[in-house]
């Protein structure tokens, strides 16, 4: 092979090398979407307890200057008005990120526990399957804690609701399991949670760092309802719907993007 031959032949490798990087880039930030768009609920269903489907009680959910907020301050009393606001397609193989922050006092007749506590709801039953009065769906839920300035309330357990999930290859003993690497963040500021789901195998991150990883997501069939999703011998909880509950405490979201595998 001649010198000559050599240099094209190797330049053309790597010219085709740089160009499926680049394409790989391309394709990797295509994957990224939006599903907030900054401008109203579009795409996005309420559901809170003791009201139909969609009827935004107390405009519970609103957007205000490109943020997504859940507020409570025409409510007279919270009163266990549980709720959540759904996004309208269902999901099984993808990341989830979302940027949150807590705002402002809990609502009055909050639970004893609502003090900057929320979540994010996923794999969970579709909105138009909850009773009237039903509190919170069938799901996993990615715990959202907010610091009161001096204890650790670390954020990202996973709480299984009328499911189960394998954490180190054991079942988890509760409903809410507290993640590996505890971070809290205290005051009004933006922290980012990342949840990827690929197959069995699911993780939570905060701020890009890992926090939590488990398996085998089921339904459980000592639960009331979790038990009616159970499909003859096959219990696993493959996909469901994304939401963000409404728990009580003001908080504010933007840029939720989904990147589906």
């Amino acid at each position: 092979m001649t010198r000559n031959r050599f240099f094209l032949i190797t330049l053309a490798f790597l010219l085709v090398s740089f160009n499926q990087k680049d394409n790989d880039q391309i394709v990797n930030k295509k994957k990224w979407v939006s599903i907030f768009n900054g401008k109203n609920l579009e795409g996005w269903t309420m559901k809170i307890s003791g009201y139909p489907l969609g009827e935004n009680f107390g405009n519970t959910f609103r957007v205000e200057n490109g943020i997504l907020s859940i507020r409570y301050d025409q409510y007279d009393s919270f009163r266990n008005k549980f709720g959540a606001l759904y996004y309208d397609k269902k999901l099984s193989n993808y990341r989830l990120k979302a940027e949150y922050q807590f705002v402002g006092e809990t609502t009055v007749g909050a639970p004893t526990w609502g003090y900057r506590d929320s979540g994010v709801q996923y794999h969970g039953q579709a909105p138009n399957s909850l009773g009237l009065k039903q509190s919170f769906p069938v799901c996993l839920e990615y715990n959202l804690h907010g610091g009161n300035g001096k204890d650790e309330r670390p954020v990202g357990e996973i709480c299984a609701s009328g499911t189960t999930v394998e954490i180190n290859g054991q079942k988890n003993s509760s409903f809410c399991t507290p993640p590996v690497v505890k971070r809290t963040f205290h005051g009004d500021q933006w922290v980012t949670l990342e949840i990827d789901v690929q197959g069995m195998t699911i993780k939570h991150f905060v701020n890009g760092e890992e926090i939590l990883r488990f398996e085998n997501p089921k339904y459980d069939p000592a639960h009331e309802l979790g038990k009616t999703f159970i499909t003859g011998s096959d219990d696993a909880v493959k996909d469901g719907y994304v939401s963000l509950q409404s728990n009580s405490h003001p908080i504010d979201f933007r840029k939720i993007e989904i990147m589906e595998y």
